[in-house]
């Protein structure tokens, strides 16, 4: 599995950008930077999106790709897989003739170029090629991260999180784990921030992997926000954790 990195980040500042992750060309983890890094016959080859939550740095590509696609000849419909009050949100509060013209009816000559599709947590399903499991994670809003599996590989994302159990559970669990992608978003020195927004500092992250059980396991770190990013340098790479990678956009990552 390739995983090409369109944007690690938590939020945008200057050339930072937000969460976008491209899985073997055809699958988006995540749809907070698309346009403005893939060009427009890699957005053409998108077949999936999977959506932890609705927040716009994890959505806001949306709207672009879609005004990009329209009016492509041949062009196919590209499916959103999100948990139902994913899926219920973008409809009401983007995709609603008011923020975003409805996505039903902009549509190519094979008709509404974006199917929704609502999935269950712990249930899994394929697309791609891919066998993917949303596991629910702690966050201010409705939110899951994914288990992803390609043969004898898989690897954890894990959305955006607080302390939660069910996320590390399942890795541990997982007997083909190669990877983990966990967030990582404020400096230890604000704590309470992170636990009010509901999001990992990088003690907090230290305490969560250990639940995991695996401490060989390849960790990359994203979200984290781009005015503190020196600060979470440094404070990541004192964590002692032993393959810890911080991620940067335009990264490209075999698992």
């Amino acid at each position: 599995m390739e995983v090409r990195v369109l944007g690690c980040h938590g939020a945008e500042l200057l050339q930072k950008r937000s969460c976008s992750f491209l899985i073997n060309q055809t699958v988006l983890l995540d749809a907070g930077s698309i346009s403005t890094v893939l060009s427009l016959p890699e957005q053409q080859g998108l077949r999936a999106i999977l959506l932890s939550h609705v927040h716009s740095d994890h959505i806001k590509g949306l709207p672009s790709l879609l005004e990009n696609l329209v009016g492509e000849k041949d062009q196919h419909p590209i499916t959103i897989f999100g948990i139902e009050e994913v899926i219920t949100s973008l409809n009401a509060h983007l995709f609603n003739d008011e923020i975003w013209p409805d996505h039903l009816k902009i549509s190519g000559p094979q008709g509404p170029l974006f199917q929704m599709r609502t999935i269950l947590p712990n249930t899994p399903f394929s697309v791609e090629g891919l066998e993917i499991t949303p596991i629910l994670s702690n966050h201010t809003v409705p939110c899951t991260g994914f288990m992803i599996r390609e043969t004898d590989r898989a690897f954890l994302y894990s959305g955006d999180t607080c302390e939660t159990e069910q996320l590390w559970k399942s890795a541990a669990a997982e007997p083909k784990l190669k990877a983990a992608f966990i967030e990582v978003s404020f400096p230890n020195a604000m704590k309470e921030i992170a636990r009010q927004s509901k999001h990992l500092t990088p003690d907090l992250l230290v305490q969560e992997f250990k639940k995991i059980g695996k401490p060989n396991l390849p960790l990359y770190a994203y979200h984290m926000k781009p005015r503190y990013l020196d600060t979470l340098r440094t404070e990541l790479n004192e964590t002692g954790i032993r393959h810890l990678t911080i991620l940067e956009d335009d990264m490209r990552i075999q698992i």
